[in-house]
C-alpha cells in the first residue's frame, strides 16, 4: 500500500501560516511609506505603551524572541525612532523609550495599520469578526506555553 500524506489544506497549521504570510504582506503593503515591518511597529508601540521597558520584557511583551529583539532595536535605534539608555539599578540593562521622531512615525502610520487590519477581517461577514477574533485569542492563550518566544499578551486571558 503507498502512503499518501493528507493534504495541507486540512491542517489548522497551513492556514495559521498562510494566513501570518497574509497579514505581513498586507501590513507592509499599507505602511510601506513608513518603512516599518509589523515587528518594529510592535516594539515601538509596546514602548510607547511601557516607557523604560527593558530588552527582555519587550520581547515578551510582543511575543518575540529575546534573542532577536536586540537586532530589531538596533535597527528603529538607527533610524531616530527609539533610544536606548542605562538603568540606574543595573549598569547591563538597558531601559527604551521612543524618540518623539519615532512617536509621530507611530502617529502617522496608525490609520495605515488600522486599515490593514481591516483588510485582513474584510472577508469576513461583518458579524463574524469579533468571533474570529475571539478564537483566534482563546488559541493563542492556550498555547502560548509552546510558542518559542510566548508573550505577556498570551498569557493575559481569552478563556
Amino acid at each position: 500500500m503507498d502512503y499518501q500524506p493528507a493534504e495541507l489544506e486540512n491542517y489548522p497549521g497551513y492556514h495559521i501560516r498562510r494566513l501570518q504570510q497574509i497579514a505581513v504582506a498586507v501590513f507592509m503593503e499599507e505602511t510601506q511609506e513608513f518603512g516599518v515591518t509589523p515587528v518594529q511597529y510592535a516594539a515601538l508601540s509596546a514602548v510607547l505603551r511601557h516607557p523604560g521597558v527593558d530588552q527582555r520584557t519587550l520581547a515578551r511583551l510582543i511575543g518575540f524572541d529575546t534573542s532577536t529583539i536586540g537586532s530589531v532595536i538596533d535597527r528603529l535605534q538607527a533610524r531616530g525612532l527609539m533610544v536606548r539608555n542605562s538603568s540606574p539599578t543595573d549598569r547591563r540593562v538597558r531601559l527604551l523609550e521612543v524618540t518623539g521622531e519615532g512617536r509621530a512615525l507611530l502617529m502617522a502610520a496608525e490609520p495605515s495599520v488600522l486599515r490593514a487590519q481591516q483588510r485582513m477581517l474584510d472577508p469576513l461577514p461583518e458579524g463574524q469578526r469579533a468571533q474570529f477574533m475571539e478564537m483566534m485569542a482563546v488559541l493563542v492563550h492556550r498555547n502560548d506555553e509552546f510558542a518559542r518566544a510566548p508573550s505577556a499578551l498570551g498569557a493575559r486571558g481569552a478563556d
